[in-house]
C-alpha cells in the first residue's frame, strides 16, 4: 500500500475546506405572497456529485433545490451547491466511492442546512429546517439499483 501525504500507509480522510460553490435564490412574487397565509406546499431534490482534483482531493458537491408554493402560487425557488474539499488516502477503491457517496455529504449536511436557512430569512421567509437525511441509506439504495 503506498504511503499517504503523513508519511503512511494508514488510510487517511480528512474535509480540507467546506465552501459555497453556487447559490440562486428567487422570490419574484414575494410582496404578494407577504400578504397571505403561510401554508406553503414544498418540493426538494437533493443531489451528491464528486470530482477527483488530484494527489488524493475530492471535490464533493451537495446541492438542493427547493420551490416552495403558497396557496397555489409560487413562492420561492432557492438552488444551494454546497461543496468541501476531502483528502481521501489508503481506502479501496469501493471504500473511498463509500466515503464519497455517504460520509463526505454526511459532514457538509449541517453546512447546507444553515446556508438554506440563512437564504430563506434573508428572503424576508421563516427558515425551513431541513430533516436528517441517512446518506448511508441513500448510498447503499444508489448501489442496489446500479447493481
Amino acid at each position: 500500500m503506498a504511503s499517504n501525504k503523513n508519511g503512511n500507509s494508514a488510510p487517511f480522510f480528512s474535509m480540507q475546506k467546506i465552501y459555497l460553490k453556487a447559490s440562486s435564490f428567487e422570490s419574484p412574487d414575494a410582496a404578494v405572497i407577504f400578504g397571505q397565509d403561510w401554508k406553503p406546499e414544498t418540493s426538494l431534490d437533493l443531489n451528491v456529485s464528486h470530482s477527483d482534483v488530484g494527489n488524493g482531493r475530492y471535490e464533493v458537491v451537495l446541492s438542493v433545490a427547493i420551490r416552495a408554493q403558497n396557496a397555489g402560487q409560487p413562492a420561492f425557488v432557492l438552488e444551494v451547491d454546497q461543496a468541501a474539499l476531502f483528502q481521501i488516502e489508503g481506502f479501496g477503491e469501493e471504500r473511498c466511492r463509500e466515503a464519497l457517496g455517504a460520509a463526505c455529504p454526511a459532514i457538509m449536511f449541517p453546512y447546507l442546512r444553515e446556508t438554506v436557512d440563512h437564504l430563506l430569512l434573508k428572503g424576508g421567509y421563516p427558515p425551513l429546517l431541513l430533516a436528517p437525511i441517512n446518506f448511508d441509506a441513500l448510498y447503499a439504495d444508489k448501489q442496489r439499483r446500479s447493481a
